[in-house]
């Protein structure tokens, strides 16, 4: 099945030893590519030489190289790409090697197929070091549980959306590592289909920039905020019912064993509770009259 021309957006920072071997890649599937696409090359205020060498490159039918002045981030890298596509569509990667770029026309034939606003593809857990896969499991039940949908890949770089859905979520698509994990989470919150296709993913080269601590609790955050901005009930709801559930049962318990005990904890609970759910309620009102 054929699909539309591709505007590949390629972020890179400090990747001069992938970056050959990447934009060669990188040539060769352009030409596979459907008439009008293009290549964007994204260099995010690289200091070790990948400038100089993304600078040779500014001259090259269908490349384009932009830069940013000083490093601004992952998702700011993308935003800029994205902003300066001439297609409609859109496919990120990263330079560092691990993705199969290959799988990118077939991402972008499944996105046109399955009239899907995006397509990603997802990595098996497997290849997942396994230091990161409890941290990393957690947060995909917590997305799941707050899009309703499965996620097998909630944050792979390797994906394939609409340039319109992305300049409209723009304010929401963080500067950080979390831009991918945010229009995942806005998309599929707002019922969009997307969809995952497996891939393979290889050792990267060079280092990687991620931390995981801190970037894990800041996944965990963005989550939380992004379903917060189209569902807040989800969050709101279990807090509120489960405050007044834990009141309820101290009232009972007072009630059945006949001591006044906890009196100030259990208002506070149901009280609590209940304050809690107008809030939430107050927030989808707000939420749904604005869309």
């Amino acid at each position: 099945m054929l699909h539309p021309p591709l505007t590949i957006v390629v972020p890179i920072f400090n990747e001069i030893g992938a970056l050959p071997r990447a934009v060669g890649r990188l040539g060769a599937l352009l030409a596979q590519l459907p008439e009008g696409s293009e290549l964007l090359l994204v260099d995010d205020g690289s200091t070790d030489g990948s400038g100089v060498f993304l600078a040779g490159l500014a001259e090259v039918p269908g490349r384009r190289v932009l830069r940013h002045a000083r490093n601004r981030g992952y998702g700011a890298a993308l935003k800029t790409g994205v902003r300066a596509a001439g297609n409609p569509v859109v496919a990120i990667t990263d330079a560092d090697g691990t993705y199969p770029l290959g799988k990118i026309p077939e991402l972008a034939q499944a996105m046109t197929r399955e009239d899907a606003a995006m397509a990603v593809g997802a990595r098996p857990m497997r290849q997942v070091a396994a230091i990161r896969r409890p941290a990393k499991t957690a947060l995909r039940w917590l997305a799941e549980y707050l899009t309703g949908q499965p996620i097998p890949d909630l944050n792979s770089g390797l994906r394939v959306f609409r340039r319109e859905d992305a300049l409209r979520l723009v304010r929401l698509l963080p500067d950080g590592f979390s831009f991918t994990t945010t229009i995942t989470m806005a998309l599929m919150t707002e019922g969009e289909r997307v969809v995952f296709l497996p891939i393979t993913y290889r050792t990267r080269t060079g280092t990687s920039k991620i931390r995981p601590i801190r970037d894990t609790a800041g996944f965990a955050m963005l989550i939380l905020r992004t379903t917060l901005a189209f569902h807040p009930m989800k969050v709101f709801g279990p807090v509120g019912f489960g405050l007044m559930g834990l009141g309820a049962l101290l009232l009972l318990l007072r009630m059945v064993l006949d001591k006044p005990f906890g009196l100030a904890t259990t208002i506070t609970l149901l009280v609590g509770g209940f304050q809690i759910l107008a809030l939430g309620l107050l927030a989808d009102l707000v939420n749904r009259r604005g869309t």
